[in-house]
């Protein structure tokens, strides 16, 4: 029998194959530079954008090389892999987040750079605007603007309707002043307190839920990043433990038994960066191509942890889930950046 992988493994090289046949015989072989932030088996940016770069008709070892760098959730490597990338001389350089990006944007300023999924990349100072990036980086956003943070928020209050008081569990690279005035903005408009508990490595979970329990938190609202998906069974579990209904951005936080996700379809990201690094390996300057915000999003909502948690889903919000988990998944084996 046939997977369902090696289905669409061996469709992606069927598809691929005349594009790829048509790419050697202009003798060009196309070299892309990965910088991941987590490890090989953490590598969703890549695994999704090469498996759209083989429809558009790249194929690794016949006209395309892949060279890999990966900090191992040890981000202070990332300026050291960033430079020994852009020293091999890659077409494009690619990554994820924003740690990643501003590694690649202090180790060149020439070559072109596509961003997966990069955090208010404008307040950042990544980029010129989303319209007119400037520079050698462009790609997408994960559009995590203050009508986005407040909709996560309205989300949990829907929830929890006494909620007064929410943590914001983040990692420590996301205490830019324009996240942060978002975030306060949209809490008092529905009347909640706010506190920080930052995190830097996996190591510093536990303690910031101490945190989280000294403060009197009534629910978890967590700002995804590289260390945050790493933990995010852990992260779940111990939301579960604490009796704090959770949301964060994407799915395989609910999958792991967080209470709620809402936010941009990740793999969808992915694939579309793919695009950004093919029409730069055609020619295009990152300068003229606009940064892109998502377009697909959904809610998903876990059940289970709801049982556990003593709460009631109301019906309204059921209606508007995209996906209900009804069983937990551990998703630990799940791919991320």
């Amino acid at each position: 029998m046939i997977s369902r992988r090696g289905f669409l493994a061996g469709s992606v090289a069927l598809l691929a194959a005349p594009l790829a046949a048509e790419a050697q015989q202009t003798g060009r072989m196309y070299r892309i530079g990965y910088l991941g932030e987590g490890t090989p088996e953490n590598a969703l940016v890549l695994e999704e954008s090469l498996r759209e770069l083989g429809y558009l008709g790249y194929v690794e070892g016949r006209n395309l090389v892949v060279e890999r760098r990966f900090a191992a959730f040890k981000y202070d490597r990332l300026p050291d892999l960033a430079a020994e990338l852009v020293r091999l001389k890659p077409d494009v350089l690619v990554t994820g987040g924003n740690p990643g990006i501003a590694a690649l944007r202090q180790a060149t300023a020439t070559v072109p750079i596509v961003m997966a999924w990069a955090s208010d990349p404008v307040g950042a100072g990544l980029v010129t605007s989303l319209a007119r990036p400037g520079g050698n980086i462009t790609g997408l956003t994960l559009g995590t603007g203050p009508e986005f943070v407040t909709k996560e928020l309205q989300i949990l209050h829907e929830v929890v309707p006494k909620l007064s008081r929410v943590a914001i569990v983040r990692e420590a690279y996301r205490r830019g002043a324009a996240e942060t005035a978002a975030l306060e903005s949209a809490a008092r408009k529905l009347g909640l307190t706010i506190l920080f508990a930052d995190v830097r490595t996996t190591s510093d979970i536990e303690g910031a839920f101490a945190t989280i329990t000294r403060s009197r938190a009534g629910a978890i609202l967590i700002l995804g990043g590289n260390t945050t998906w790493a933990s995010r069974q852990q992260l779940a579990d111990l939301a579960v433990q604490h009796r704090l209904p959770g949301i964060c951005l994407f799915r395989g936080y609910a999958e792991a038994g967080l209470l709620l996700t809402y936010g941009p379809n990740r793999e969808d990201l992915n694939r579309r960066a793919a695009a950004y690094t093919d029409k730069i390996l055609k020619g295009a300057r990152p300068a003229d191509l606009p940064v892109a915000e998502p377009t697909k999003f959904e809610l998903v909502i876990n059940l289970k942890t709801a049982k556990a948690l003593g709460l009631t889903i109301p019906p309204s919000l059921l209606l508007r889930a995209d996906q209900v988990i009804e069983s937990l998944i551990h998703a630990v084996g799940d791919k991320a950046t």
